[in-house]
């Protein structure tokens, strides 16, 4: 009740505060089975319970009806509208709408998926031809080869989508492979006016190139050759080249709206998708006010695997989003092919960078002029970011310059270069970006280098300037390198742990191969992104966690196809259990960021190992019932919960569960406050189900945290057959350890449950914080 008391007096103090007030979109939760035999339909009844709060001139227009994932509709209301609203008796929330943002040929084989492998993953599932994964993006560009529908069998008899056809996107623009498409615009236009069509298109058709990318990526068939202007030669693949795709655009150029984006889950269940992929993300709000948790939950009740982007906030902590324990969270990582870039400058040292860049390059064996933007005159802060106007042409004409990374995007700021006469362009990382390095498509000679490596060419250039002989450089463009060790590594730019909304579930899930990744592109855009970039590519370069998810999303159809009868809870255990977390030296993977060794709160579980996933040994399943039972653990109210499940919560039987950590998930997370106490206990309960051999005895390996006793019981589990399941309890005690107030100490370990041919590995972090 406390939230929905601070709801009501934040839109009391909004109503009271807006003498002309600002309409916003509000996601109303309706209680479906009140709805009066005198409406014929929901739909009559919402208009009327709409109309009812509007005044009489205004004409009642709903945005969007679900009534698959979630009951109700959503609307625009003035603040004052929304309170009415929340007070007729049959309205459960009224949620006020968020803007999402997208997160923005070798990952394959670098997964271990390759045609050749007879017993692998892709024989098994005959490349999950039966299976649709719905992408919710930026749509699709239909026409690339990379949905080409050769050899494949009849859509599968269970689909209910369709295409949606409009003047850019016929109805024989779907085929075999893309069988469905679909557009939701209603929440961006609520909030922007009517689109501009001159800029994105009003269909499934994508203006972007994002959803293009990640759909590929997730099952694009196989093409060759493919590359990026040169570079990455080789096949493309997606996971799941055989698995049917479903598009839902729902990003705009003004960002993804959510009650856009609940309309796609709810259309995506309805239509019969077993995967929903969605690279898109927000702030962190609790799940009865998070329209993507909602929908997921929906989504996962129906038996559908939800994957999503962790976020591109890293590599600080806390950063991590979608977060919700039904989602699988997905963070990023390196493989094992780079495209180095070198800078040699005047003073003969060499300094790593990497690059995407085909045009016309700088002269070999030339030294170029080289100057620092943020030393030309002007804004010093503007000139050093190199943003639009910001360049002294006088100053840079003819030069190499140096740019810092920030405000505008990467590419972008080449083009400013470029405009003002610049030859060529070192962008250097800031502080924060640490020596993560992404490969982008420049439009001039340029090349991205790490933060200590920025700070020597500026030295450099400092130093130069105080001589008679002036800075110069060039660029040394290496194309492609195989191999690269170590891999994989945490990129930097990947969101981090600890989860912000509850501590007590380990997010991000994984990790999956989200740097430098190259999938299918649109035409009318360039690979840069660039508005000036007239370039035309079949295949891009992108990197973030938008490019990490939809690998998952692939993995997830092509585990159901080999095992139909697997719950969403129990593909993301496997995926889990049997991740890994050594890089191709043998040594624990090493954060990008920093060049240390990474954390659990890095990576999770690890990053995924497709062939090991099919075989897992044990699952965590979690049902939707469990689900309910830690909402009611997390002190959420039954109307909260309604909101998330749709369903009349009984709180009483989780209370007697337990506590919040003892959701079967596949990984631990104790949280102690040292609330002067000496000594904190805690426990878990944990149910395993055998999806291995008959006849199989587990034995524990424990390796606790540092100075923390773990113990498990009972030691081992029998296994008389299979789907048998057993339960096991965990008890951690810790000692007080000394911390400042408003501190915390974490320390992981793992508990390993193995029976000679699976390892079925779990991360157990513990956490102590120091109260203020």
């Amino acid at each position: 009740m406390g939230f929905f008391l601070f709801f009501f007096l934040s839109l009391l103090s909004l109503a009271s505060s807006a003498s002309r007030e600002d309409h916003k979109t509000f996601i109303v939760r309706v209680q479906n089975d009140a709805k009066p035999s005198i409406f014929t339909t929901h739909k009559h009844w919402y208009e009327s319970s709409l109309s009812s709060v509007l005044s009489p001139s205004t004409p009642t227009q709903l945005l969007h009806i679900y009534d698959n994932v979630f009951h109700g509709f959503s609307a625009k209301l003035s603040p004052t509208e929304a309170l009415k609203l929340q007070t007729l008796p049959h309205i459960i929330a009224v949620i006020p709408e968020q803007v999402r943002h997208l997160q923005t040929t070798r990952s394959p084989h670098f997964l271990g998926l390759k045609t050749t492998d007879s017993a692998g993953l892709l024989k098994e599932s005959d490349f999950g031809s039966d299976l649709v994964i719905g992408v919710i993006d930026t749509g699709i560009w239909p026409e690339r080869q990379s949905f080409n529908d050769r050899d494949l069998g009849p859509i599968p008899s269970k689909w209910k989508g369709q295409c949606v056809t409009t003047k850019d996107f016929s109805s024989s623009t779907c085929n075999k492979k893309l069988i469905g498409a679909r557009f939701f615009c209603n929440g961006f236009e609520a909030t922007n006016g009517k689109m501009n069509e001159t800029s994105e298109f009003r269909s499934p058709r994508d203006s972007d190139g994002h959803g293009t990318h990640t759909a590929s990526t997730a099952a694009g068939r196989y093409v060759f050759p493919a590359s990026t202007l040169g570079y990455a030669k080789g096949v493309a693949a997606g996971m799941a080249p055989k698995a049917r795709l479903a598009a839902y655009k729902v990003c705009w150029n003004a960002g993804c709206y959510d009650s856009d984006i609940l309309a796609a889950f709810d259309s995506a269940v309805a239509d019969g998708v077993d995967v929903i992929s969605l690279s898109v993300g927000g702030v962190v709000v609790p799940y009865y006010l998070d329209a993507i948790a909602i929908g997921a939950f929906g989504a996962a009740d129906k038996g559908i695997f939800v994957s999503a982007s962790a976020g591109n906030g890293g590599p600080g902590g806390l950063t991590v989003t979608n977060v919700a324990p039904w989602v699988a969270t997905i963070g990023a990582g390196t493989i094992d092919r780079d495209f180095p870039a070198d800078v040699k400058l005047g003073n003969g040292k060499v300094v790593p960078g990497v690059s995407v860049y085909d045009g016309p390059g700088l002269s070999p064996g030339r030294m170029y002029p080289l100057v620092y933007a943020g030393t030309g005159g002007g804004d010093g802060y503007s000139s050093s970011l190199c943003l639009e106007g910001s360049l002294d042409p006088d100053f840079v004409k003819g030069k190499i310059v140096l740019c810092d990374r920030g405000i505008n995007s990467r590419a972008a700021k080449g083009e400013v270069v470029k405009k003002a006469g610049g030859m060529g362009m070192i962008l250097a990382n800031g502080v924060f970006d640490g020596e993560g390095l992404i490969a982008d498509c420049h439009v001039l000679p340029a090349t991205a280098v790490g933060a200590s490596n920025g700070d020597e060419i500026r030295r450099y250039i400092d130093s130069a300037s105080k001589s008679k002989s002036p800075a110069t450089a060039t660029i040394v463009f290496k194309g492609t390198r195989l191999g690269v060790r170590p891999a994989p590594v945490v990129a930097s730019f990947s969101a981090r742990g600890p989860n912000p909304e509850m501590p007590e579930i380990l997010k991000p899930d994984v990790i999956a191969p989200g740097l430098n990744i190259l999938a299918a592109w649109p035409d009318k855009v360039g690979p840069s992104g660039v508005p000036s970039d007239k370039r035309s590519t079949e295949f891009n370069i992108l990197s973030g966690t938008s490019m990490a998810c939809p690998h998952v999303s692939g993995l997830a159809a092509m585990l159901k196809a080999a095992h139909p009868e697997w719950s969403p809870a129990a593909i993301k255990s496997a995926l889990m259990t049997t991740a890994y977390t050594v890089d191709n030296r043998g040594e624990t993977m090493l954060d990008e960021s920093s060049g240390n060794t990474s954390t659990v709160l890095d990576f999770g579980s690890g990053h995924v190992h497709p062939t090991k996933a099919m075989d897992p040994g044990l699952v965590y399943d979690i049902t939707s019932m469990d689900y309910v039972d830690f909402l009611c653990n997390s002190n959420y109210t039954i109307n909260n919960i309604q909101v998330i499940t749709r369903r009349n919560a009984d709180c009483s039987g989780a209370k007697r569960a337990g506590h919040i950590g003892n959701l079967n998930y596949p990984s631990f997370s104790a949280v102690f406050q040292q609330y002067g106490k000496h000594k904190m206990s805690t426990h878990f309960i944990r149910q395993v189900t055998n999806v291995g051999d008959q006849n199989s005895v587990y034995k524990v390996t424990v390796r606790p945290p540092s100075g923390i006793l773990v113990t498990v019981e009972p030691e081992q589990l029998v296994f008389r057959r299979v789907g048998q399941k057993l339960n096991f309890l965990v008890r951690v005690k810790a000692m007080a350890v000394k911390l400042a107030p408003g501190s915390t100490s974490m320390k992981t370990g793992s508990i390993v449950w193995s029976n000679g041919k699976h390892n079925v590995i779990s991360p157990l972090i513990v956490t102590m914080q120091q109260p203020l």
